[in-house]
Formats: structure tokens, C-alpha cells, sequence
């Protein structure tokens, strides 16, 4: 069995404290990490080469032509190929983006989408993440959707993801799984939702006192066992 550590973390643009939010990242040990609200604007580049270095990560692909969504790696995963897709934009919200991976870890080859969708995720952008991640990743591949969802569980957008995906931490989680806001928590909008052959032993909304200055989200982190059929 390979177990795939994945993180999903929307940082605020590293608004709040950018050293905090390496150390969380760092301390979660993730082999794939899910980022949004990366870096957009000036050097943001840079920025996100930073994040990653600071993070003990390689940038696999992302940034702000992806809607500000990163997706990050340690060196042990294998970058096959990558893809990025911008959403129709809704008036009054940021424009949003999907960056998308085929990875292989531990020898198993699998997609990941990272996501941020607008409040109360509308349809048709879930309709669009999910039509790029099947135009890019073969039909014989499992798949992951990763992100600030922007909606909770008992909205349809969540409930969309969740019936095309399972919601790692209804399976695997303890407690609320608030993420939104770290000043007073009410909120779970940020999720992780590996797709059909992709098992879930454990899902971890990680707080401590670096996520509480690192930004306004708290990080959700997953363990999922990738299909292996090497054997």
C-alpha cells in the first residue's frame, strides 16, 4: 500500500506571517501540498520560491496564471505532467483557476487539482474543475480535488465535490473540521476529496500556534492510500 500525504492551505497571499505559514507546512510533512491564495501580485515568483524553499518543497506548478493556486512537492514525487485552467469569472470575486499535476509517488500515478472556488461555490465552476481534470488525467487514474471549497458541507457545491469524490475528513476526521476563521472558528470550507480508488486512513485539521498567526485558514491534511498494482 502507498500512503500519500496531502495538504490543503489557503495562506491569504502570505498576508499574515509568510515564516509561520513555512513552518506549518514544513512541520506537516506533506509529500504533495495543495496551496491557495499564493502569490499573485508583485514577484510573485519569487515569492512562491520562497514559500517552497522555506517549506522543504519544490514548486510543481501554479501561481498566479492558475488563479493563485500552487501546488508544491517533495523531491521523492515525480512530475509527469502539469496543467492549469482559469474559471469563469463571477462579478465582484477574484478571478479563480485550477492547477492541476499527474504525479507519480512511490511508483503509482495519480492526478491532483488544486482549487479555490467563490463563495458558495457555484455549479458551474465544479462542473469546470472536474471537466479540465478529466480532459488531462487518463480515465484510468485516480484522481484527488483539493481546496477552499468556500462552502460548507451542507451546501451543494460541497455536496457536488463530495458525491464525485469522498470528503476525506467526513470519513476520517475528528470533531468540527472548522478551518474558517482561526479568530473564531464556525466554518468548514476548506476539504480534500480523493476520487473512486483512493482510500482515506486519516484526515487532520492541524491547529496549533503557528497556524493561528500563519493566516486566516487552517490547514486540513490527509493520508490516502494510493492503488498499487505493481504486485
Amino acid at each position: 500500500m502507498v500512503v500519500l500525504r496531502l495538504l490543503t492551505y489557503n495562506v491569504r497571499s502570505l498576508r499574515d506571517d509568510a515564516a509561520a505559514v513555512s513552518r506549518v507546512i514544513h512541520a506537516a510533512r506533506p509529500d504533495v501540498a495543495c496551496i491557495q491564495e499564493a502569490p499573485r501580485f508583485l514577484r510573485w515568483r519569487s515569492k512562491c520560491a520562497a514559500l517552497a524553499r522555506r517549506s522543504g518543497m519544490v514548486i510543481v506548478t501554479g501561481g498566479r496564471y492558475a488563479g493563485a493556486n500552487l501546488l508544491l512537492s517533495t523531491l521523492a514525487v515525480d512530475v509527469v505532467a502539469t496543467h492549469h485552467v482559469l474559471l469563469t469569472r463571477n462579478r465582484g470575486y477574484h478571478q479563480r483557476g485550477v492547477a492541476m499535476a499527474l504525479l507519480r509517488y512511490s511508483g503509482v500515478l495519480f492526478g491532483v487539482a488544486g482549487v479555490h472556488l467563490d463563495g458558495g461555490s457555484q455549479p458551474h465552476q465544479i462542473g469546470e474543475v472536474h471537466r479540465a481534470l478529466e480532459a488531462f488525467v487518463p480515465a484510468d487514474v485516480p484522481s484527488i480535488v483539493a481546496g477552499d471549497i468556500n462552502a460548507s458541507p451542507d451546501e451543494p457545491g460541497w455536496r457536488e465535490l463530495a458525491a464525485r469524490g469522498s470528503d476525506a475528513f467526513a470519513v476520517a476526521g475528528v470533531g468540527n473540521g472548522f478551518t474558517s476563521n482561526v479568530r473564531a472558528l464556525t466554518r468548514r470550507i476548506d476539504g480534500i476529496f480523493p476520487g473512486p480508488g483512493i482510500g482515506i486512513r486519516s484526515a487532520d485539521v492541524i491547529d496549533d500556534s503557528d497556524v493561528r498567526i500563519a493566516s486566516d485558514h487552517l490547514p486540513v491534511l490527509a493520508e490516502l492510500e494510493l492503488p498499487d498494482d505493481r504486485s
